[in-house]
């Protein structure tokens, strides 16, 4: 047998790649879960922009990971690199007005497909749930 905190963490793994397959095959404007997350994170943060080994901290990736994953983003125009004026090693990842704009659409339909995904029975422990998860190190604020 294993304990109930290492069941607990087994668990959300899981739920994780539930949550992701669930909401990548509801194509959200042609979003992955990941891609949402990261435009999300970007479109909050102070001018819009982050570098990126900020914005792998606040995913949970490495440098690297995140950088494979912002490369297509890149390529298709919603996020772009900015050289910082100061430190030519410093690059940031600015979401683009395109990203800004597919973001704002993505957001409502991701917001209509979460209601499938979380049932309103089990949205009455999303609260403190969540707060748990912060707890955790789970928060992207």
């Amino acid at each position: 047998m294993i304990s109930n905190e290492l069941l607990f963490l087994i668990s959300i793994n899981k739920l994780q790649s539930v949550i992701s397959r669930k909401f990548d095959s509801l194509s959200v404007h042609g979003l992955g879960f990941n891609d949402f997350v990261i435009l999300y994170i970007l479109i909050t943060s102070s001018e819009s922009k982050m570098r990126r080994i900020d914005l792998a901290e606040k995913i949970g990736l490495t440098a690297s990971g995140v950088t494979r994953l912002l490369n297509p983003l890149e390529k298709i125009g919603l996020v772009s690199r900015e050289i910082n004026e100061r430190d030519a090693r410093v690059s940031y990842v600015v979401i683009t007005p395109a990203g800004k704009n597919l973001f704002e659409e993505a957001k409502n339909t991701a917001e209509n497909s979460t209601k499938d995904i979380l049932s309103t029975k089990k949205s009455k422990s999303l609260k403190v749930f969540t707060e748990l998860l912060s707890d955790l190190g789970g928060n992207i604020q």
